[in-house]
């Protein structure tokens, strides 16, 4: 535009605009504004929407999981069990990842053919067995051979499993996940009971860490399953009713030794090797992972022996005696290497990791910050700040420094201890604050998987135990990233831990918002797994915690699942909530509390009804005599419905009732003494109740003089005048109208009396009859819409200012039951 000619387009009235030459021309377009300040567009938030049983949970990383009945639209069918070739492909997906580099030669597995045979032979016969041996044993490399040998034995195959810091419900899962195809369903318990009772399978479960009851608990959910179980001598043994066989695995022979130690070398041991690799036998025990590892450093050796400075790159450097320099070639042209000390062989974790690359190096440290985790492959690049650094695993494998448990590899038995005595733990804190921040910026990144952040769950939760009291602050920030994953991947017992850190930590750290969070999503793992005690008080917490800071959205959301759990409770939950997580209102000052639990019972009439009686109110018709409405109706509703329907019960049963009474002692009374259809009921405004109109005096009213004999109804008795009036004088007897006589009747009377009395009353009756009566007319004109003003009252607790008084509760609810 030409800055000296404003046209409207430059205030915003652009129409099409014109040219300089009144040519139409289009709008200019509004340059973004992004580009310019080089900030990119905000990711949207992860969610996962998942069934756990009969609950359809939606995972939200920023208020909070949202918690609800599953639609029946929405609920899988039953999960089907995957066939052959799905299986494989999982089994393959769930192997360690390997190492990158020339492959490794796999080692043979000694002296341990008697073992195999005899634990495919009882698994053949459906028998599970407990494998026991100390760690470094070779427990692993025969479980490998075992389920070789298995293959075709179950109808559902061979089911490789972790018990790696896993409780039994966490195995009975997995085994529901390896077996059958369910993606985003969590079956609640008896569902998950039910679909792992008729699996079939060979079930091979390294690293057990528990016996006794969970064993118990585990081997019977699964009776149509072979076990075999690998554990440690510290491991609880099981119950003496669990029908087990144990099997021992002990350490190798010296020749089985001499064998694996060659194997692991490359070649032939010499005399004093052989020497070496016997005092070694007899301090290792025979353990198989010490040969391995002792044959790192042979092949170290022979590469020191062949180029002095074959490791200076990764700065070591060796160290030789003054009266014996090693440069000095030996006469077959190799360097005189000594062989390592006694000592150095059966704890060679420092001499082995000072001769690997920098970066194999600083993976270690990270491993040992982290608790003996190793993090994967893929993340070591961004930790160790080195492009290559995937290929420290290799060199880590290669040296036995590290062993693989499960789909990870984590440091062998034994290594932390002795890298921490190197000093490899002299950083713990700054490493594992570095593996923090990087698994909070991945977990937390929209192109990463809830699956895969499931997967380094316990690399995670090793930095969050680090940090918890440490670094509070990067505690809270992992875990608020890293738990929803954990979730959404339906690894819920990391999830569970998880949070439960982020929670210590958050509180730690004074951080009030996030520690509701936690509170909050705890409440939802309770709900779902049927802890409704805990889920309460977990979801109270959160709610309290979020109405301290004004945060709306967290407690209705808090506010909804605590409905659930009144729901699933049967009851009001404590503090005075409805079923809708809302807030019971205090009691005015003129009348007393109504129960938390709701409305009493209706009262009933101790003598039954001779004839059907009904109430018409407002627009439902609730039995007078019915049963009282159940506990679970009153508290399906809102506060408004259950306190309208506990009064509207209470006040149908009271007139059933009176209406009930009437009509019984009606049918003895004369006829002459019932109240005819003539009459009709009005309401009286000078003293707020109904009282009827007077009808003719030949039709309902009695005489009120009884005569000379004294006897009202007999001849002598004076008669009616024709007006049909009523008398506002006292009657020639002095006995008040109301008073009652001697005539026998069935109606009870305030004050009975055999014989009428002269004294002689200054209190006129209004009235014509002796008792007003309550009965509706036999054919009423028009049915009320609200029951009487002033009803009787029978001790009815009081209804809220804002319920009606009609039966069916408040316009548009539902009437009670």
């Amino acid at each position: 535009m030409d800055p000296t000619n404003h046209r409207p387009e430059e205030y915003g009235h652009d129409h099409g605009g014109t040219g300089h030459d009144g040519a139409a021309r289009p709008p200019r377009p509004r340059d973004p504004l992004t580009p310019d300040f080089g900030q990119p567009a905000p990711a949207l938030a992860r969610t996962v929407r998942l069934v756990s049983g009969d609950f359809l949970l939606t995972v939200n990383p920023v208020d909070g999981s949202e918690i609800e009945p599953c639609p029946p639209g929405e609920r899988p069918a039953r999960p089907a069990k995957r066939t052959a070739d799905e299986r494989a492909d999982l089994r393959r997906a769930a192997a360690p990842p390997v190492p990158p580099g020339p492959a490794l030669p796999r080692l043979p597995l000694l002296e341990r053919q008697e073992e195999r045979e005899r634990l495919v032979r009882l698994l053949a016969r459906g028998r599970s067995v407990r494998l026991t041996g100390p760690a470094g044993s070779g427990r692993t490399a025969l479980l490998d051979a075992v389920a070789d040998d298995c293959a075709g034995l179950a109808p559902d195959g061979v089911v490789r499993l972790c018990g790696y810091r896993k409780t039994p419900g966490e195995l009975l899962h997995d085994l529901f996940a390896a077996v059958h195809h369910a993606p985003l369903y969590r079956p609640e318990r008896s569902q998950l009971l039910e679909l792992v009772h008729d699996i079939g399978a060979v079930v091979i479960l390294d690293d057990l860490e528990f016996g006794g009851a969970g064993l118990d608990e585990l081997l019977d959910a699964t009776p149509e399953c072979a076990f075999l179980l690998s554990t440690t001598p510290d491991v609880a043994a099981p119950s003496p009713d669990s029908r087990l066989e144990e099997v021992f695995l002990a350490g190798l022979g010296r020749g089985s030794t001499l064998e694996l130690l060659e194997r692991a070398v490359g070649r032939v041991l010499d005399d004093e090797e052989a020497n070496w690799a016997g005092d070694l036998w007899f301090e290792s025990e025979g353990l198989p992972l010490r040969f391995v590892q002792a044959g790192a450093l042979l092949r170290q050796r022979d590469q020191l022996r062949a180029d002095p400075h074959a490791f200076a790159e990764n700065g070591y450097s060796l160290q030789t005696s003054t009266d014996a320099p090693f440069d000095a070639p030996s006469d077959d042209g190799d360097t005189d290497i000594p062989l390592p000390s006694l000592a150095d062989g059966a704890a060679p974790a420092a001499l082995l990791a000072s001769r690997l690359s920098p970066s194999a190096r600083d993976t270690l440290k990270f491993a040992v910050a982290l608790g003996g985790e190793l993090p994967h492959q893929a993340h070591l690049p961004a930790l160790v700040g080195d492009t290559h650094a995937d290929a420290a695993l290799a060199e880590l494998v290669g040296c036995a420094l590290v062993t693989a448990v499960g789909s990870r590899y984590r440091l062998a038995a034994g290594v932390r201890p002795q890298l921490e005595a190197s000093g490899y733990a002299d950083e713990a804190a700054e490493y594992a604050r570095t593996a923090a921040q990087h698994y909070a910026w991945w977990a937390g990144h929209p192109s990463v998987t809830p699956e895969r952040v499931a997967a380094e769950a316990d690399a995670v939760q090793a930095a969050l135990a680090a940090l918890v009291t440490s670094e509070s602050g990067a505690a809270v920030l992992l875990a608020r990233t890293a738990a929803p994953a954990f979730a959404g991947g339906l690894h819920w017992g990391a999830w569970e831990r998880a949070l439960r850190s982020g929670q210590e930590a958050a509180r730690n750290a004074g951080e009030v918002a996030e520690e509701a969070y936690f509170h909050h999503e705890l409440g939802i793992l309770a709900l779902c797994g049927g802890l409704l005690d805990r889920a309460r008080a977990e979801l109270e917490a959160s709610i309290g915690l979020r109405g301290a800071l004004a945060d709306k959205r967290g407690m209705i959301s808090g506010r909804r699942a605590l409905a659930l759990v009144a729901d699933r409770s049967g009851g009001t939950p404590p503090g005075g909530r409805t079923a809708a997580g809302e807030e019971v209102p205090d009691a005015r000052h003129e009348e007393s509390a109504s129960p938390s639990g709701g409305a009493p019972a209706a009262f009933t009439p101790t003598e039954p009804p001779t004839e059907p009686v009904t109430l018409v109110a407002g627009t439902a018709a609730v039995p007078g005599a019915g049963p009282a409405p159940s506990r679970r109706s009153i508290l399906s509703g809102t506060r408004r419905n259950l306190v309208a329907a506990g009064a509207g019960a209470l006040l149908a049963a009271v007139l059933g009732t009176v209406v009930t009474l009437g009509a019984t002692s009606d049918n003895d009374r004369p006829e002459h003494d019932r109240v005819k259809t003539e009459q009709s009921a009005r309401e009286d405004r000078d003293d707020g109740g109904l009282s009827a109109d007077e009808p003719p005096e030949d039709s309902t009213s009695r005489p009120r003089d009884p005569g000379e004999d004294g006897v009202v109804g007999t001849a002598d008795d004076p008669k009616p005048s024709a007006s049909g009036a009523p008398s506002s004088r006292p009657s020639a007897s002095g006995d008040p109208s109301g008073k009652p006589t001697d005539e026998p009747t069935d109606k009870p009377t305030g004050k009975p009396t055999g014989e009428p009395t002269d004294k002689p009353t200054d209190k006129p009756t209004d009235k014509p009859t002796d008792k007003p009566t309550d009965k509706p007319t036999d054919k009423p004109t028009d049915p009320p819409t609200t029951p009487p003003t002033n009803p009787p009252t029978t001790q009815a607790p009081p209804s809220s200012p804002n319920t009606s008084t009609s039966a069916s509760g408040p316009a548009g609810s539902p009437p009670a039951a």
